[in-house]
């Protein structure tokens, strides 16, 4: 007996799922008693992992994908703080891979990023990962090779604490978001470099100004072709090609998880999305956050929340009714969504809300101040872009640092620190939305020394030639280590001179979001800044070696925005 796949949904559904469970594969298994995960889950002292491929079908289509045990996404890793935990990596693909442990502190060598922490992981030959857990908190596992982590090569860790978890709750599910595309993902990269808007599908039109659709002025539109920049630039890749999983499901397959009305549900929430950043709610639910990227905060009632690549959210939730409530992650640029539910059966659905409209991205999402603009009119705006009234690529903007070649079409000339502001396409949204000021750490910084210096990194790109990179230099072009003392204090502020968003990732750290919340200032290893945006942390460089530091946008990380934080004595690291 070999049933097909959407036989075994339909038979989850009904009133046989109790006799029918040990026959689903992991990813039918949609719903699950208690508090355990519904993620094929793997613990103890030593665990086994192979990485292959395997296939993999969603919406009717077949593909294959590059997994780790079989499934997508990967089982979930049960570890407990204070445990040393020992992982034995087996390839069978006939590649190399790897394995990065996103936001777990623990030895450089032990990290999993190919030519930086080791030299990765050969066919057919298997590795051993050894440390000790240091934390506690929601995080989550993918490839550092290629472009493996694309094709499904990524899954969730649960730490549990030694001591009592400050989060009381029932119930947990743990929710990843990500996105597939039955195009390999080099295919991606190749159409993004010979047309960089190839999947946008949502462009300004001449119909959409002539009858308001577009929600922009001929003002507007002829300032944005004079900068050869696309207002409606949100995200590189978009639903054209993605499909939206919620734990591997369509947002037809319906993914659900079972509450029992007046429970506390936690919902540990992980973008692992190659390219989506998603915007996230429960029409008719309120979410308490509780926890951001492992580190447990000040508890916060939002009604939706942006979570951009890498980010992890914990929240609570606390339905009471005897109903079902859908699950929202919408893609960012609102060309699709991923769905799921919460509900007390299987087979109960709430509506699934439409997409919203596309958001326009303004000339403050260029670093530029809106009250600047007022003066401008009649300004020749195509000199923006290449010599006239206010050229986006003067050097004269530039710091020293900043290479000004090809790789920079534009430098923000008013970036602002953007935190307390709500995020692309929530602006003007009719309920609570959480925003990076909102979050505060639970317990006091433990580091209270004032940095002892500063470092400004600019993150460049040019979108006519998919290039990306900080201060104006490609990963490939040899440049230069960052380089920290140990235990220095420093503080360190990204300023976005492009228009999108990039979610800055720094391995083997935490560092301090700067956020008005002085001595509770909350714990971060990824960062969205905003377009046209600063954002400043504080950071003690207290795990010596050498460490990835990039945009976890796969793309634009493999196009160039990328490079090694090093942790030396200074001396040393400049010999």
């Amino acid at each position: 007996m070999n049933p097909d796949r959407r036989t075994l949904l339909k038979l989850a559904g009904g009133a046989g799922l109790a006799s029918l469970t040990p026959l689903l594969p992991a990813w039918a298994q949609s719903g699950s008693a208690g508090i355990a995960p519904t993620l094929p889950t793997l613990s103890g002292a030593d665990i086994a992992l192979t990485v292959g491929h395997t296939p993999f079908s969603v919406g009717g289509r077949n593909g294959h994908a590059v997994t780790v045990n079989g499934t997508l996404p990967a089982p979930l890793l049960r570890l407990r703080e204070g445990q040393t935990a020992r992982l034995s990596v087996a390839n069978t693909l006939d590649e190399d891979t790897s394995i990065h442990w996103h936001g777990i502190l623990l030895p450089f060598q032990m990290d999993g990023v190919p030519g930086v922490s080791f030299p990765g992981i050969r066919p057919r030959e298997t590795f051993v990962y050894e440390f000790p857990v240091r934390q506690a908190g929601t995080y989550w596992y993918h490839s550092h090779s290629g472009l493996q982590e694309a094709m499904g090569h990524f899954g969730p860790i649960i730490i549990d604490p030694t001591a009592p978890d400050p989060v009381a709750y029932d119930r947990e599910h743990v929710l990843i978001l990500s996105d597939w595309s039955f195009l390999h993902p080099h295919e991606i990269l190749r159409r993004l470099k010979a047309s960089p808007g190839y999947f946008n599908r949502q462009r300004t039109t001449v119909a959409g100004l002539l009858s308001g659709d577009d929600r922009m002025s001929a003002e507007e539109r002829r300032m944005w072709a004079g900068m050869r920049m696309d207002p409606r630039d949100i995200l590189d890749v978009s639903a054209s090609t993605y499909t939206y999983l919620i734990n591997g499901h369509g947002p037809s397959e319906n993914w659900t998880g079972l509450f029992r009305p007046g429970e506390r549900v936690r919902l540990r929430i992980i973008n692992a999305a190659a390219m989506t950043i998603f915007n996230f709610r429960i029409p008719g639910l309120p979410m308490t956050v509780v926890q951001a990227d492992g580190e447990n905060v000040r508890p916060v009632e939002t009604d939706e929340f942006q979570i951009s690549v890498a980010e992890t959210y914990d929240v609570i939730v606390q339905p009471t009714e005897d109903r079902a409530f859908t699950i929202v992650a919408e893609a960012m640029d609102r060309s699709g969504m991923g769905r799921a539910t919460l509900a007390p059966r299987l087979g109960m659905t709430a509506d699934v809300p439409p997409l919203r409209e596309v958001p326009n991205l303004t000339m403050r999402d260029m670093g530029m101040d809106m009250g600047s603009m007022a003066g401008m009119t009649g300004m020749d705006h195509g000199g923006m872009d290449h010599g006239g009234g206010m050229n986006m690529r003067d050097p004269a903007l530039a710091p020293p640092n900043m290479a000004v070649g090809v790789g920079v079409q534009s430098i923000s000339p008013m970036a602002e620190n953007r935190l307390s502001e709500r995020p692309t396409g929530l602006e003007n949204v009719d309920h609570r939305v959480l925003v990076y000021t909102d979050l505060v750490a639970l317990n006091p910084n433990r580091d209270t020394r004032p940095p002892s210096r500063t470092m400004q990194i600019h993150l460049t790109g040019n979108m006519e030639r998919f290039m990306w990179g900080f201060d104006g230099r490609r990963f490939s072009e040899l440049v230069e280590p960052i380089r920290f003392a140990p235990n220095e204090r420093v503080r360190v502020t990204l300023v976005n001179d492009t228009m999108m968003s990039h979610p800055i990732h720094l391995h083997g750290h935490f560092f301090e979001l700067v956020n008005g919340h002085p001595g509770n200032q909350p714990l971060k290893h990824t960062v969205n800044v905003a377009p046209g945006g600063r954002v400043s942390f504080d950071l003690t460089a207290d795990n010596p070696g050498d460490w990835a530091f990039h945009c976890h946008l796969l793309m634009h990380m493999h196009a160039g925005m990328f490079n090694v934080v090093t942790i030396r004595p200074l001396d040393e690291a400049a010999s």
